[in-house]
């Protein structure tokens, strides 16, 4: 399909997340529905009324971010971790999308996994890496824990809908290889790389995404009218998409939605993003859910492990 630059008019859908954890049967079924429906139609949803992660979390994480990335290059370069960008800082340059060598235009910090399973794969738990920089360390520990309990529930509300009776898709998350990512997107001068853009355009690799209201403008998304629809919401909220793993496990029928941050706002200044990326733990096995699945006899079957590292090899971070 042609690349488009036709902008959508459609809106996401936003749902709130108390009227799940503290609500009737009826509204715990109406938010799960609307959640399968949103995934279905856009691959993404916002979520509201979370306290998950507090206002005052989200501005101390953006703080501490801003301070972090404003530290000379040779400083955070010493938190490069030689394990494929799983902990620690990923300089400048160094990731791009799928089937695009144009590398974006992005730094990032890894959190990974704080409490590992006591058995099973351990190949990904690696341990984490932190700065020397106040406040660091608690405030992402903080945000590692309150995105994992609403990305589980987020699950666990799904799997009401696609599989229900069953915990296979929440479980698998328990303790996963899930990771924070803190972006940094640099202010573009004139010395850009042609046609860079700040992420282009991809699919997560992930089960899903919940991704912090960034500071700035820029992310969009592929409908399924094949136009660019821009993601914007209230800084509170919570942006949760699908990736390649649960569009795996669904055959598709929820599909992993293409995204991108293109270079826009002003531009003078720096972007800040904070996704949570939920992955299964590494040896949980990547099937079809029976009775959601249309023609699930098509599904491969593979670990989340291959699948990871298939894709990390793709976007240059594996080889």
């Amino acid at each position: 399909m042609a690349e488009t630059t036709t902008l959508s008019k459609k809106k996401l859908p936003e749902l709130s997340l108390n009227s799940y954890i503290n609500g009737s049967d009826d509204e715990k079924n109406a938010f799960a529905t609307a959640l399968n429906d949103s995934l279905i139609e856009f691959g993404f949803v916002i979520i509201k009324d979370q306290d998950l992660v507090t206002p005052e979390l989200i501005a101390d994480a953006y703080k501490i971010s801003a301070e972090f990335y404003a530290k000379p290059v040779e400083e955070k370069r010493k938190y490069i971790n030689s394990g494929g960008g799983h902990r620690g800082y990923t300089a400048f340059g160094t990731e791009h999308a799928k089937d695009n060598a144009t590398p974006d235009l992005k730094e990032f910090w890894h959190v990974g996994q704080l409490n590992p399973p006591k058995d099973g794969d351990h190949s990904y738990y690696e341990d984490n890496i932190w700065p020397d920089q106040d406040g660091f360390k608690p405030v992402f520990t903080a945000m590692y824990k309150g995105l994992e309990d609403m990305g589980l529930i987020m699950l666990e509300a799904l799997a009401s809908q696609i599989d229900p009776g069953n915990d296979y898709l929440p479980d698998m998350a328990k303790n996963g290889n899930s990771i924070l990512r803190i972006l940094h997107y640099p202010p573009i001068g004139k010395d850009t790389i042609p046609n860079a853009v700040r992420a282009a355009a991809h699919e997560d690799i992930n089960l899903i995404t919940l991704l912090i209201a960034a500071n700035g403008r820029g992310l969009q998304l592929l409908t399924r009218d094949n136009e660019w629809l821009e993601v914007e919401t209230d800084p509170e909220n919570v942006i949760v998409d699908a990736g390649d793993m649960l569009a795996h496990i669904t055959g598709g029928k929820i599909p992993s939605t293409t995204h991108r941050v293109v270079n826009a706002g002003d531009l003078t200044q720096s972007r800040y993003s904070i996704p949570f990326f939920m992955h299964p733990r590494p040896d949980s096995v990547l099937r079809p859910i029976d009775g959601f699945c249309d023609n699930p006899e098509d599904v491969e079957v593979i670990t989340a492990k291959e699948s990871l590292e298939r894709r990390l090899k793709a976007i240059g971070l594996m080889k």
